[in-house]
């Protein structure tokens, strides 16, 4: 990685060393991830980085820190061609297996924005819908390595994404029989024809809507099971060039009858205290189903609900529910159930369903991103950087600690000393402006040693 960037980052004029640069920015990263606002103002400050690289703090500047970022970012094909050949290299990897999937991330910042922004408000798998934010779009091999990356506009629909990612794949690394795993929402029927159609065939394994199962059940049902590993079972249908697994799982049908039951049982028991409130308004009762439905959503649709009109009273007449008998029956049918849709051989379908399966390692790749690496939520004032915000406040407050000193004496007793840190001068400030003013340090008690021990 050193000979990369040393040929990529040469030192500037003014004797800028941005390998060193983006030493500080990974170790920074992969140490005590945050914004490079507080690796400027705090971080490289309290670290060896500076000792290590024979550095003073002009290596940690704010805009030296963002400049090269910006410089990283030309290279970023170049870097996942050479981070390919390596592994390939080391491990014999033949990527002719390749993992797709979105998420999003979100910024701590205020619209409007310029035209073409990429932060818009969209559907947030962060459940931050009052947040703008960005889609990330990744490819990742079973392995675990991302081989693509874009960054997205946050508005940006699932099923619009794969055809670019297609062609980005064969610019980057050829053509060559890849099968892509996806889940449902990302291809359109369009581009999923455009694979069949492809020379070579361009293979997929995709998850599928449970509405298509509704269509399919009829001719599923009298198909054999066939097990493709212990408490795994899947059932094929071959329909035009295509062929649909339904998977079943026994670990997954327990989980998810445990779940339904589970929601259930409250939602029956939150219907029957409504229904017996004596004083509650229609209105007030919409409101009280509402957050019902939001806190049981699976059982929800298990339940029939008479509500009273405009102007009727509320009453046990004229609000009443009852289980949909029917629709539980369907439900539980397909409990532990998904169907997946490929265009690959049906002679080893728990092939198919063991690639379906590492999915989990795109969605491991992402949870490293907003976890490990704490990629999010992102404060920014220029679409293509970070900037600062006033979290920090409390990461600077943070530090200040309270502790408790203990000396033994002689006659066997110990003297305490509770002391708070000094607070350093921009913590002094701060509390300026809050208005906070500390105590003074408390005086020293004096305990006998057996109160100690009780």
């Amino acid at each position: 990685m050193d000979r990369f960037w040393k040929e990529r980052l040469a030192d500037s004029r003014e004797g800028t060393c941005w390998a060193h640069v983006l030493t500080v920015l990974c170790a920074y990263r992969l140490i005590a991830p945050g914004s490079e606002w507080r690796l400027h103002r705090e971080w490289f400050d309290k670290s060896a980085m500076a000792d290590l690289l024979g550095e003073d703090f002009a290596l940690a500047a704010k805009d030296t820190l963002y400049r090269c970022l910006d410089k990283l970012l030309a290279h970023k094909e170049a870097l996942f061609g050479f981070l390919k050949e390596r592994w390939q290299g080391l491990f014999g990897i033949a990527y002719d297996v390749l993992l797709y999937d979105l998420t999003s991330t979100y910024f701590e910042s205020d619209p409007p924005f310029p035209e073409q922004d990429k932060r818009q408000f969209g559907y947030s798998r962060d459940k931050r819908f009052d947040c703008v934010q960005v889609v990330i779009a990744l490819v990742v091999t079973p392995e675990g390595f991302p081989l693509a990356y874009e960054v997205l506009p946050g508005n940006t629909a699932d099923k619009t994404t794969l055809k670019v990612f297609l062609e980005k794949i064969e610019s980057l690394y050829g053509k060559a029989r890849r099968v892509w795993v996806m889940d449902r929402g990302i291809p359109t029927e369009e581009v999923l024809s455009q694979m069949r159609q492809s020379d070579p065939p361009i293979l997929y394994i995709v998850g599928t809507p449970k509405g298509r199962l509704s269509k399919l059940e009829s001719q599923l049902v009298d198909k054999p099971w066939q097990e493709v590993r212990a408490g795994v079972q899947v059932k094929l249908l071959a329909d035009s060039g295509e062929c649909y697994i339904l998977a079943q799982s026994v670990d997954r049908v327990n989980k998810e009858r445990a779940m339904r039951r589970r929601q259930l049982k409250w939602l029956w028991g939150r219907l029957k205290q409504l229904r017996e409130m004596k004083k509650l308004t229609r209105d007030g009762l919409l409101l009280k189903l509402g957050g019902a439905q939001q806190r049981s959503p699976s059982a929800w649709r298990l339940v029939a609900l008479r509500l009273p009109n405009a102007t009727e009273q509320l009453s046990p007449e004229t609000f009443t529910y009852r289980l949909r008998k029917k629709k539980l029956r369907q439900v539980r049918r397909r409990e532990g159930r998904y169907l997946l849709r490929t265009n690959l051989s049906e002679d080893d379908p728990g092939k198919a369903w063991g690639f379906y399966m590492q999915l989990s390692h795109v969605e491991e790749a992402f949870k490293n991103l907003k976890g490990d690496l704490s990629v999010r939520p992102i404060y920014h004032q220029l679409e293509h950087r970070i900037e600062a915000h006033a979290r920090s406040v409390l990461e600077k407050m943070g530090t200040m600690q309270m502790l408790d000193v203990h000396f033994p004496t002689t006659d066997g007793r110990e003297l305490i000393f509770r002391r708070y840190t000094q607070p350093e001068a921009d913590q002094k400030l701060l509390l300026g402006q809050l208005k906070l003013a500390l105590p003074e340090q408390s005086p020293p008690r004096l305990n006998a040693k057996q109160e100690l021990e009780m």
